[in-house]
């Protein structure tokens, strides 16, 4: 691999930052490219932005690497690292969550705190806190790919740019990837994607369980709303202007499943509950609270800033299993209708339609209880559809948690994302759990690659339902 001397890259970032200074209105100076003439409209149109800054670089990262910050032109704030010996290649990073309220620029250090490992392996790495917080996906690839233009004019011009979404960001990375081409950009922007713990069934899908959850929740319940509360449609989260907070929320939880303390000692109706919910929604105790958080405060959030004060989630047609009485709970069970035009909307933000034109790598623990393992399925169907099978290799692990697998895991997957771009070799999920094997001698044990495993279809763990 060649590579881009480090000391080149800050003598490139000190003459773009000189020369943008003074002539702002230049197209070269504004971090994007023309388009060619035969090309559809950016869906980021160009913009002048101004230098980062170097800055410490958290701790978790190489001494030996340097670090820049800065706040683009839409709000967001970012943080980028690049290793001494930097091999050319940029991990262009999307986060998950995604958190409500407006961005702080810590985010970008815990996000990088997190994901070192793509530094120590040789990868510069960029992250966006995106401009807004809220479930908003578009605009969180576009601020994803403004962040590309700023690496690309202030820091280098990368060999390689891998877009790497994690969780909720992976949703964010699968949309980035279709709105941001060749035909749109001027150029490919993106060689490769890297999904990781991806919520991948789009938003009209992902969130299915959660609608599941305040039903079946408020029927074993009844207290969010309780009985002498204004009653309103569950699947909005919580009304517009409504205010709880999460100590609110977890208090009535706690009051109704026991859950702040050992299932020895909750009551014998609280254990019913939780196990009812368990066999349900097919999620653990666990994370029960945290499921309802976000389908408390995210539904609120989309129900109230983007769908038009109108639901896009639903529950008609829905049949459950698993508890003591499917006949009474089917029967009893608040059913919630979607909206049409809410869902529309919803899907046209959040959906992926599957047309990537670039290699996509993902892997997913066959455990994971936020993201479930079906999700992958639905995933695999949407790309296939769209004619985009062959560019999806997907892989699952045994071990890890939603929010990180393990320091092997990445490296591996990374090795065989390159080697797929650079040199045609489309790897197999054997191929890349003999890569994290490799791996474990530079970076520790943890790989558990189960390279056999095909999850089930998304309907296989979550009911279906009408849609509109």
């Amino acid at each position: 691999m060649s590579h881009i001397p480090f000391a080149h890259t800050l003598l490139r970032a000190s003459a773009a930052a000189a020369v943008c200074a003074s002539i702002l209105t230049l197209a070269g100076c504004t971090g994007t490219r023309l388009a060619s003439p035969s090309a559809t409209a950016d869906p980021l149109p160009p913009t002048a932005e101004a230098a980062p800054a170097v800055t410490a670089c958290p701790a978790e990262v190489p001494a030996t690497a340097t670090c820049w910050a800065g706040r683009d032109s839409a709000g967001a704030f970012y943080l980028v690292a690049v290793p001494k010996d930097w091999g050319g290649t940029l991990v262009l990073h999307a986060h998950g969550g995604p958190e409500l309220g407006a961005p702080k620029a810590e985010r970008t250090a815990e996000d990088l705190g997190r994901w070192a490992i793509m530094v120590r392996a040789g990868y510069a790495w960029a992250g966006s806190t995106y401009r807004q917080g809220g479930v908003a996906v578009r605009a969180a690839a576009e601020d994803t790919e403004r962040l590309r233009r700023i690496f690309d004019q202030y820091i280098g011009k990368p060999r390689r740019t891998v877009l790497h979404g994690q969780s909720w960001g992976a949703g964010v990375a699968a949309r980035g990837a279709e709105m941001f081409t060749a035909q749109t950009v001027g150029r490919q922007p993106y060689d490769a994607v890297l999904l990781t713990s991806g919520v991948l069934g789009g938003g009209t899908r992902s969130y299915d369980v959660r609608t599941d959850l305040r039903a079946v929740y408020q029927y074993l319940c009844r207290n969010h709303p309780r009985p002498g509360e204004p009653a309103y449609a569950l699947n909005l989260g919580l009304p517009a202007g409504a205010h709880m907070t999460r100590a609110d929320l977890k208090a009535r939880v706690d009051e109704c499943l026991g859950l702040d303390r050992p299932a020895a000692q909750r009551s014998a109706e609280q254990q019913a509950r939780v196990t009812t919910l368990e066999r349900v929604l097919r999620i653990p105790a666990s994370s029960i609270l945290s499921h309802m958080n976000w389908a408390t405060f995210h539904f609120q959030e989309i129900s109230s800033q983007r769908t038009g004060g109108a639901s896009p989630f639903g529950n008609m047609g829905a049949a459950y299993a698993g508890s003591p009485d499917d006949a009474a709970l089917n029967a009893g069970v608040p059913r919630l209708v979607a909206d049409p035009a809410a869902y529309r909307l919803f899907a046209a933000d959040t959906d992926p339609t599957g047309h990537i034109p670039v290699p996509v790598l993902s892997v997913k623990w066959i455990g994971d209880p936020t993201a479930f393992v079906e999700l992958d399925a639905q995933f695999r169907t949407t790309m296939e559809a769209a004619g985009s099978g062959a560019r999806l290799v997907q892989t699952f692990t045994r071990q890890g948690t939603h929010s990180y697998i393990s320091d092997p895991t990445y490296p591996a997957l990374m090795g065989a994302l390159l080697a797929w771009v650079e040199q045609g070799d489309k790897p197999t999920a054997e191929r890349v759990a003999a890569r994290c094997r490799q791996a474990e001698a530079q970076y520790g044990a943890g790989c558990s690659f189960e390279p056999g495993y095909q999850p089930a279809p998304l309907a296989s763990r979550v009911p279906e339902r009408a849609r509109p």
